[in-house]
């Protein structure tokens, strides 16, 4: 099938990628412009550009798609689909209307919850016991159009943000490839309207721990933030981000450690007791607990100021 790909991150990668080892013709990559990245700022093409110039497929960045110049673009390529994935860019009406057979998105959520910017933390914040991929027509509203495939994936009790994406990007590169396969025979199932949440945009002021939850609710946040924007909190003034931890029962002053060994930094919280199993102080290296807590006091710290 001939195909315009439209994605910018990792995610997207794993799609474009499967649908290369399955024959289809990808006659066009759009994807996001170069981004400064690294300590030296230096541009730094997408994942979806990488893997677009590995198989040397025709790449365009446009800034927006909302000039004639782009769609003109579009229209010359003749796509019967184009299969878009974390692109970035909107899509106006008049370019969802160019592919033959309209534009499918793969949304990282069992829609309609979790429609919107950030599916995967959201999840996992929210304490789901399942998330998934839907395979989706795209119209003009923020993920609601009709659904045509669904494919649910469950929630592992430990699982971070980084460990569901890559299980996510796996189902929703062999998603894609099924629904192409089968759609002809598919039909769209338009969302219920019960059910809607919308999954906004991550900040870092939210990714803040607040030691008055429940160490199981700041045990969540902690895997949920991970890898990005990084749970957060303060040591003695200077920034400390968590990367990992886990609930055990107990009590103990909320934010004060009340133990910190190999097996972890102990902390006190409204209900419960959080167990912090990888840390990285400001202006130094992940570590595991043992590694971190060699040559420090931090029994009886108060953590976040």
């Amino acid at each position: 099938m001939k195909l315009i790909f439209a994605g910018t991150p990792a995610f997207a990668a794993a799609a474009l990628e499967a649908l290369i080892n399955a024959g289809h013709e990808i006659a066009l990559v759009l994807t996001q412009p170069d981004r400064p990245a690294g300590r030296g700022m230096k541009l730094k093409p997408s994942p979806v550009k990488q893997m677009a110039q590995s198989h040397g497929l025709r790449i365009e960045q446009p800034p927006s798609l909302r000039n004639e110049t782009a769609q003109a673009m579009l229209r010359e390529i003749g796509a019967e689909v184009m299969v878009v994935a974390a692109y970035g860019l909107i899509l106006p009406q008049a370019v969802l209307d160019i592919p033959a057979r309209g534009c499918l998105n793969i949304h990282a959520s069992l829609l309609p919850r979790w429609r919107g910017a950030a599916p995967i933390q959201r999840a996992l914040l929210a304490d789901d016991s399942a998330t998934g991929i839907t395979i989706m027509q795209m119209d003009a509203g923020l993920d609601t159009g009709a659904m045509l495939s669904v494919h649910p994936l469950p929630i592992a009790a430990d699982e971070t943000a980084a460990s569901l994406h890559d299980k996510l990007a796996a189902l929703g590169a062999d998603a894609i490839v099924t629904t192409l396969a089968q759609l002809a025979t598919l039909s769209p199932v338009v969302q219920p309207e019960a059910g809607v949440t919308y999954a906004s945009k991550l900040t870092k002021e939210e990714a803040r721990i607040n030691w008055q939850q429940s160490a199981v609710e700041i045990a969540r946040a902690i895997r949920a933030y991970n890898p990005a924007p990084g749970a957060h909190t303060l040591l003695a003034g200077e920034p400390l981000k968590l990367w990992m931890a886990h609930a055990i029962a107990g009590s103990g002053t909320p934010g004060v450690v009340m133990e910190a060994g190999a097996d972890g930094v102990i902390v006190g919280s409204r209900d419960g007791l959080v167990v912090l199993s990888t840390l990285q102080a400001a202006g130094g290296k992940r570590l595991p607990a043992r590694e971190f807590v060699a040559g420090r006091t931090l029994t009886g710290v108060q953590l976040g100021i």
